[in-house]
């Protein structure tokens, strides 16, 4: 299923939709295609080209840099892909995120308390703190504060080649990775 990038009226990212929901809000007025994949939808009377990239055609309020989602790739960011035990850096798929203070022992799923881990540290630190384990962050894990760093965070592996100039703070990070 092609997945369609959607910018604001200002060039800016603001969320993926299936292409389906790009093509509602093309009919409606409310969209301008910016960019299309080569694969055609047909129909008795008409064809189209799938929508890859649109652009609103009115300014529209986000709350996209107003706050950080929590969640496994903005922590693997703020961490810049580095273990903070060992501080080695890795590809996400060979990351983990470790509770500082374990949930056994009442730690929470917060900003504060969660830190990037390749598989090995996470393994020999266990369910145990830092400290019970003989092991020493490399920095005490913090809530982010908005940036563009943090801004898109779509969640794909594979992104569309025209889509690559409106995500270009994903592209420069996923490139360093390999």
């Amino acid at each position: 299923m092609e997945q369609t990038l959607v910018l604001n009226a200002s060039y800016e990212p603001l969320k993926v939709v299936d292409w389906q929901r790009a093509m509602t809000l093309w009919a409606q007025g409310k969209v301008e295609i910016i960019a299309e994949y080569d694969k055609e939808v047909r129909s008795v009377t008409f064809s189209f080209k799938l929508p890859s990239v649109v652009r609103l055609l009115r300014f529209v309020r986000s709350r996209i840099g107003r706050h950080v989602p929590f969640t496994r790739w903005n922590i693997y960011q703020r961490d810049n892909y580095q273990c903070q035990y060992c501080g080695t850096q890795h590809k996400s798929e060979d990351l983990t995120f470790d509770h500082v203070v374990p949930a056994a022992q009442g730690g929470t799923r917060t900003w504060t308390n969660i830190a990037t881990a390749c598989y090995p540290c996470n393994r020999k630190k266990g369910a145990r703190t830092p400290e019970e384990a003989g092991m020493k962050l490399q920095r005490q894990p913090v809530k982010p504060d908005p940036s563009p760093v943090f801004r898109v965070t779509f969640g794909i592996r594979r992104m569309p080649e025209d889509w690559r100039s409106w995500l270009y703070w994903n592209v420069e990070m996923e490139n360093d990775l390999k």
